[in-house]
């Protein structure tokens, strides 16, 4: 799928959101400024969260609250080699059955991500647009 502007991105989020049930873990796999937390935004508001989503990148993990009971738990491990403990608060995460786990550069925390996870791969496109693949 093509992505055309940040409207495009929100609307594919808002969609998608639809179709998560949890518990459920999202791998996103894209190079910075692809639209990863853009994408979050839109699962966001399509499971009705009405808190501002922002990128974790500073503080590794953010959780937000939809109306309904359910958990998304956003989290980035850019700027981690070793997640630490951090690994441990992800598999609480995903073992939690109200809970959507959404999770940018895992490759450090491979090993706790399940296997029947949705992955979602954003690339650039030469004319600024981004093209989306969804691999589980």
């Amino acid at each position: 799928m093509i992505i055309s502007s940040l409207d495009e991105m929100i609307t594919y989020g808002e969609q998608l959101a639809k179709s998560l049930t949890p518990p459920l873990v999202v791998e996103l796999i894209g190079d910075v400024g692809t639209g990863k937390t853009t994408l979050v935004q839109g699962i966001a508001n399509g499971l009705r969260i009405t808190e501002p989503v922002t990128s974790p990148s500073f503080v590794i993990n953010k959780k937000y609250h939809s109306p309904n009971n359910l958990t998304l738990s956003h989290y980035d491990f850019y700027r981690l080699d070793d997640p630490g403990i951090m690994q441990e608060e992800l598999a609480e995460s995903i073992a939690n059955p109200d809970t959507i786990t959404i999770v940018e550069w895992g490759e450090s925390v491979s090993g706790v991500l399940p296997n029947n996870r949705k992955t979602i791969i954003i690339s650039y496109n030469d004319d600024g647009s981004r093209t989306l693949e969804e691999v589980k």
